[in-house]
């Protein structure tokens, strides 16, 4: 599966949030879209979905334009992770991903066999099984975040976007969630998340659309595009960056954290 974008602008009234970005993503990909609050990267994510018309340029899903899809269509082939949700009652951990198998069923019938082992094959999967019986707002913030991946799973949509799914989350969860998402992608999935995490987004990610005032500044692999000079382009904040690992990880620092240390290494390991 793919996401292919060509020149896609969108305006809110005379307000244009996006101006021709273009970009694609494969399936066993990892595509994180990096930038600044307010750079139109929920909109992007809101067009990719369908959710919004009235742009201009083309959206394909796996080369096919998202203009002439439907409602249930779109859901076979996309799946949407939010960075929150609130139920408005208190369902169990199975219920909820349970929901996720709707676009398989018509709108008489309930979910069979097939469906409720598709939920038990995915909190298995990511082990939170012990979880199903659970209500969903009584379990942590990075739980809450694996049972809407297991959601999005048992769509069986093979492209999923998913909007800052560690944000809030501590580290250790943050680590989880990345690592799961990634392991998603390495089994085929063609995934698009949006981060504010210049280094995680480094490690994780096979391709990084950066983006600033709704135009794409930079796209392409995280070694050929990762500099201080576009963080700084990004952020305004100069930084040093240091390599670790045979380059398996990029570290940005703040120079103005760096008064007398040596090595952006020194300060690294001092903090750390």
């Amino acid at each position: 599966m793919s996401i292919e974008v060509t020149d896609l602008s969108f305006s809110y009234g005379e307000h244009q949030v996006l101006a021709q970005v273009s970009f694609e993503a494969q399936d066993k990909q990892l595509l994180s879209v990096l930038g600044p609050n307010g750079v139109g990267k929920t909109t992007l994510f809101r067009c990719v979905l369908g959710l919004l018309g009235g742009y201009e340029g083309q959206i394909k899903l796996d080369g096919i334009n998202i203009k002439g899809l439907g409602v249930r269509e779109m859901a076979r082939l996309i799946a949407y992770i939010p960075q929150f949700h609130y139920p408005s009652f208190n369902y169990s951990v199975f219920d909820m991903v349970l929901m996720g198998t709707s676009v398989q069923v018509s709108a008489v019938s309930s979910p069979g066999i097939r469906q409720k082992k598709l939920v038990e094959t995915a909190l298995e999967r990511l082990g939170i099984a012990h979880l199903k019986n659970r209500g969903f707002t009584r379990i942590s913030g990075g739980e809450r975040q694996l049972v809407l991946l297991a959601r999005a799973m048992v769509q069986e949509a093979r492209i999923l976007v998913m909007d800052e799914p560690t944000s809030n989350l501590d580290y250790g969860n943050q680590i989880r969630v990345l690592t799961e998402i990634k392991s998603l992608a390495k089994e085929g999935y063609t995934i698009v998340q949006s981060t504010h995490n210049p280094d995680q987004t480094f490690l994780f990610s096979d391709k990084v659309l950066a983006m600033k005032e709704g135009k794409v500044l930079a796209w392409g692999a995280p070694g050929e595009i990762y500099t201080k000079e576009l963080i700084y382009d990004l952020y305004g904040v100069e930084v040093e960056m240091e390599s670790l690992y045979n380059d398996l990880a990029r570290v940005c620092i703040p120079k103005n954290l760096m008064a007398g240390k040596d090595r952006p290494a020194d300060l690294l390991f001092n903090v750390y």
